[in-house]
């Protein structure tokens, strides 16, 4: 048996980068000395391409320069799913979205594309209403460009893991979607409520 299950794996890059666009905070993953570093940035996909911004501070950053190799994972909507809404008998089980991304990152060392780019990102997280625009002589941009170090990663592989019940019949399909939404906007609040 083929694992991971071909119905479960999406190869369709435009639903891989709709997973990107709409859910992009990331979790990057380099390898120094055999030990993984991990962090967790908003990745906005523009020309083929992943940019990032790091605080110099951060231990990653001096890993995302040169070429090197990077692992970044997307993360979609998730939820257990109980046997009682489907149709036919069936065992408990978990549906979810990723994006698992491999790819060359290199740091771009123009400050004046840093402060672009971060002008631009906060237009992309605004929209698609919004309600801040940070303005190119904000003094507080100027005053921490010297703090941020600016990357992007050319993407080497793609690949979408969306295991929503799709071995199943169209009804219990239709019923997993339904309560991926209703247990997403659920959990959320009743998490909230318990830590803030």
């Amino acid at each position: 048996m083929k694992y991971p299950p071909t119905h479960h794996q999406d190869s369709d890059k435009n639903h891989i980068i709709d997973v990107i666009k709409t859910y992009p905070l990331a979790t990057i993953i380099s390898v120094k000395d055999n030990e993984p570093l991990v962090t967790h940035l908003p990745l906005i996909f523009e020309d083929e391409k992943l940019i990032g911004h790091i605080d110099i501070y951060n231990p990653q950053a001096k890993l995302l320069k040169d070429n090197a190799n990077i692992t970044i994972l997307f993360y979609g909507p998730q939820c257990y799913i109980s046997p009682s809404i489907y149709s036919t008998t069936q065992l408990p089980t978990w549906n979810y979205i990723r994006v698992h991304l491999k790819g060359k990152v290199k740091a771009i060392e123009d400050k004046q594309a840093l402060k672009q780019s971060l002008i631009t990102m906060t237009e992309f997280l605004e929209a698609p209403n919004p309600k801040y625009t940070l303005e190119p002589d904000n003094p507080r941009l100027d005053a921490n460009l010297n703090y941020i170090e600016m990357f992007e990663i050319t993407i080497t592989e793609w690949e979408g893991k969306f295991k929503l019940s799709q071995d199943k019949k169209p009804k219990d399909i239709l019923a997993a979607r339904e309560e991926l939404i209703r247990a997403n906007q659920d959990s959320i609040r009743m998490f909230l409520d318990k830590v803030f």
